[in-house]
């Protein structure tokens, strides 16, 4: 799997909401300035072309679909974030954030235990 552009990325949040649609319809839930509909289709065409989307044919015109699960794609996205910038360590992503934004100790507890409950709820599912 590839890293997407952020025009890609902007697309696939688009189709990851409404589930399948053809470029007009990405086109409306795109934000102001809209972007030109031979743009849009060729982001589209694009994305096909790395195996993020599929369509379905009807004459001319193409409905476009998801291939990639939004999910798979963020986790992804985020181990290629964490390596990239944090050696792989979410304790170095934490520490970086907290010092950041000027997180007391509690703060970082309460994400901590956070953390800890979404991973204690996963290993028992």
């Amino acid at each position: 799997m590839r890293e997407l552009t952020r025009a890609e990325d902007q697309i696939m949040q688009v189709l990851w909401q409404l589930k399948k649609a053809f470029v007009k319809d990405i086109i409306e839930k795109l934000p102001e300035p809209k972007p030109a509909y031979n743009t849009v289709s060729t982001i589209v065409r694009i994305l096909e072309q790395k195996g993020f989307v599929g369509h379905q044919a009807y004459g001319k015109t193409h409905e476009y679909y998801p291939l990639i699960q939004k999910d798979k794609y963020s986790k992804f996205y985020l181990n290629n974030f964490l390596g990239g910038y944090f050696g792989g360590s979410f304790q170095n992503l934490v520490s970086f954030f907290a010092k950041e934004n000027d997180m007391d100790i509690n703060e970082v507890e309460s994400l901590l235990k956070e953390v800890k409950s979404k991973i204690d709820t996963k290993d028992n599912e």
